[in-house]
């Protein structure tokens, strides 16, 4: 049975979606990826969703949008990704931050950084979760 992972962030409009779509896509056989920020954007990054598109042909705009905590089902996993801020309490069975500095308004550079992060989290976090079954 898959694990629920939500991923956090205050926006819900830029890392935790990058984590959500990389999640589905690279460990989607053992998680059920779902994100959601303390507030929401009217539209998720246009930078992210650049750039998810052409290094992961990943289009976030055609399955996420913007959430908010509440709107998110009972979850195992929860990850925020270094908001600083303290992120409401979430029941689950695991917890992690992931420490990751927002690019949002920086070069395609700072977001190919924390794209690189994610995926190496994701990666990892699948294997950690497979481990545990």
């Amino acid at each position: 049975m898959k694990k629920k992972v939500a991923f956090i962030c205050v926006h819900n409009s830029c890392r935790s979606q990058m984590a959500e779509a990389l999640g589905r896509a690279l460990a989607g056989d053992v998680l059920e990826c779902y994100s959601a920020g303390t507030e929401t954007k009217p539209q998720i990054n246009q930078d992210a969703v650049r750039l998810m598109k052409e290094r992961y042909g990943i289009d976030m705009e055609e399955k996420q949008y913007s959430k908010l905590l509440q709107e998110l089902p009972a979850v195992d996993i929860v990850i925020t990704m270094g908001c600083n801020v303290s992120c409401p309490y979430l029941p689950c069975q695991m917890r992690e931050d992931w420490g990751l500095d927002d690019p949002s308004g920086k070069e395609d550079a700072a977001f190919y950084a924390v794209m690189d992060r994610i995926e190496e989290n994701i990666r990892n976090l699948r294997e950690r979760v497979l481990l545990m079954e």
